[in-house]
């Protein structure tokens, strides 16, 4: 049984990581969250130690460790831009990492934490859950028995998901903060198709606003027009009219790939395979970060 520690503990993505903790039958020890209303510990661990003060808890897991009671992992899921410190935290802590999306808002922040990997002997795995999801293993599957062809794809690719007034109150309608529409809904899908479709050769940018971001992305075997956005006013008006607020599509040769389906489970899938030591590291997210990057300056 391995043992965790959770920063980000009130956050909208931490239940999920609760959840896929003890669905590997592992134990959260100890979580930090500037903000207390975080009572859905109970439906996990309500053993686990709180703390709403970051220097305690630092002493916790110091104590911890010094006792021979060390942490095994620490779960990250605090804003974009704390990932990158608390990952730190967590190696010289002498910690592996499970952190999610983005794991950091720059590329530069990804070369240094390498370094700090080298120096613990630690490891940072991140959440890149659609590399998961059984349609789109079957998209790669399927484009890479065409690669030999130096076929190119075309993509369409559009992901609505409404949020109100407050988004823009807080941390992620900051941009230096969250990194803006692209960073904080789009990083996944970006790891995604350069999974899949490989380099980037072009990223140009058609509009950007604090809602709605769109561009166009050319890949090795894949030209790609997508947009993303957080306004519910651009979701086709029959899905809004059944009450849904989320839209994803995505069309390759103008054919619809569905995966709107099957995101619940993702998050344990992606403990169990980190468990096991198949988890997604630095380097593979470092594609995905150098575009948003770009988007974003």
């Amino acid at each position: 049984m391995k043992k965790f520690a959770l920063i980000g503990a009130a956050g909208y993505i931490a239940p999920r990581h609760m959840k896929a903790i003890k669905d590997i039958g592992s134990e959260l020890i100890a979580a930090y969250d500037p903000y207390d209303g975080v009572g859905i510990i109970d439906s996990f661990f309500p053993n686990a130690s709180f703390f709403t003060e970051f220097e305690r808890f630092d002493r916790h897991i110091d104590k911890l460790r010094r006792s021979g009671q060390k942490i095994d992992f620490v779960s990250i899921c605090s804003p974009n831009y704390l990932h990158d410190a608390h990952i730190r935290f967590a190696l010289k802590n002498d910690c592996d990492v499970i952190c999610e999306k983005p794991l950091v808002l720059n590329p530069w922040n990804i070369e240094s934490l390498i370094e700090i990997e080298k120096e613990t002997n630690r490891k940072v795995n991140t959440i890149l859950q659609l590399r998961l999801h059984p349609s789109i293993i079957a998209l790669r599957e399927k484009v890479l028995k065409d690669i030999s062809s130096n076929k190119v794809y075309d993509l369409k690719l559009k992901y609505i998901t409404s949020r109100g007034k407050w988004y823009h109150q807080s941390w992620k309608g900051d941009v230096s903060k969250s990194g803006g529409i692209a960073t904080n809904i789009g990083v996944h899908f970006f790891d995604m198709l350069t999974w899949i479709f490989g380099d980037v050769l072009q990223n140009e940018i058609k509009n950007i606003s604090s809602e709605t971001a769109e561009g166009f992305l050319r890949l090795k075997n894949a030209n790609i027009d997508w947009m993303l956005s957080i306004d519910e006013n651009m979701i086709p008006a029959e899905i809004r009219a059944v009450g849904k607020k989320t839209f994803r599509t995505l069309t390759v040769e103008g054919e619809e790939i569905e995966f709107s389906e099957g995101f619940t489970d993702l998050h344990t899938k992606s403990y169990e395979q980190i468990i096991s030591g198949n988890g997604f590291g630095l380097s593979d997210c470092l594609s995905a970060i150098k575009i948003v990057s770009e988007i974003r300056n």
